[in-house]
């Protein structure tokens, strides 16, 4: 695997400090040719995912976190830019509502995770659940790790029943997110994705890396593993995650089913 340096094994301690995320060791090339090795892999994603939906047996979870601004959105419309989304689906987690309230936290996630043949991205994720209430104090650390178990014990459930699961921390520098929060300001494009509470969120950023270093390390497993993407570069970031879920799929060693019918002699007029 050539991203294996990214992987956080399972009972390590995580410091973000460690990585780079200005590493561009997915994206040596000029502008353009980078360009172009996308478009191919995202071509060669496409083909792995006609044949994961045909076949019929397997699943794959992808869950993207990261700090405001990290690329999110952006990783899904690139590097998904090619997929049928006949067998893929992007869902996002909100604050919950009144209903998903008097539920455990992952009653709401359950019922969204991928059937067989299906891709299924969570932009933000159950993990909001370890991160946003462990920041703004409305969990004890307590409960924070309470939840660490369920999230781990929720993930082989899902593990043992098919499902295989790739998480990625798209990991950016608070000085990348200043840019890309005065672009958002400046650029009447992107004008409608700020939130002036955004700036108030960013107040906290050594508060959220203590929570995402805590909930990585505790919950990178076997089944279900974190992959810290260095993300200040979008191609950087684009050509990383493509590269891991092309590893993930060729390796479930997948193959177009046989014809229900006998095909032999059939001729169409």
């Amino acid at each position: 695997m050539r991203f294996t340096r990214y992987l956080i094994k399972p009972g390590s301690k995580v410091r973000l400090t460690d990585w780079d995320p200005g590493d561009r060791s997915a994206s040596p090339g000029s502008k353009e040719e980078d360009t172009k090795q996308l478009e191919k892999l995202s071509e060669r994603l496409a083909e792995l995912q006609n044949v994961l939906y045909a076949e019929h047996k397997h699943a794959l979870l992808i869950v993207l976190q990261g700090m405001d601004t990290s690329g999110k959105d952006g990783t899904i419309r690139k590097v998904f830019s090619r997929v049928d989304p006949l067998g893929v689906r992007a869902v996002s987690f909100k604050a919950p509502t009144e209903e998903e309230r008097d539920h455990d936290f992952l009653w709401r996630v359950h019922r969204h995770v991928p059937g067989k043949g299906e891709i299924v991205i969570f932009n933000r994720s159950h993990y909001e659940d370890v991160l946003v209430v462990r920041v703004h104090g409305l969990i004890t650390d307590k409960e924070c790790k309470r939840r660490y178990v369920h999230i781990n014990n929720f993930e082989w459930l899902l593990a043992d029943s098919g499902t295989t699961i790739v998480k990625f921390y798209l990991h950016i520098s608070k000085e990348e997110q200043k840019k890309r929060l005065q672009e958002r300001l400046e650029d009447p494009r992107k004008r409608w994705k700020f939130r002036v509470e955004d700036l108030a969120e960013r107040g906290y950023w050594h508060d959220y890396r203590k929570a995402y270093e805590d909930a990585l390390s505790a919950t990178s497993t076997e089944w279900a593993p974190w992959y810290i993407v260095p993300a200040d570069s979008e191609m950087n970031r684009n050509l990383f995650v493509c590269h891991v879920l092309l590893e993930t799929l060729e390796d479930l060693k997948m193959k177009y089913p046989k014809p229900k019918d006998r095909l032999e002699g059939i001729v169409i007029k």
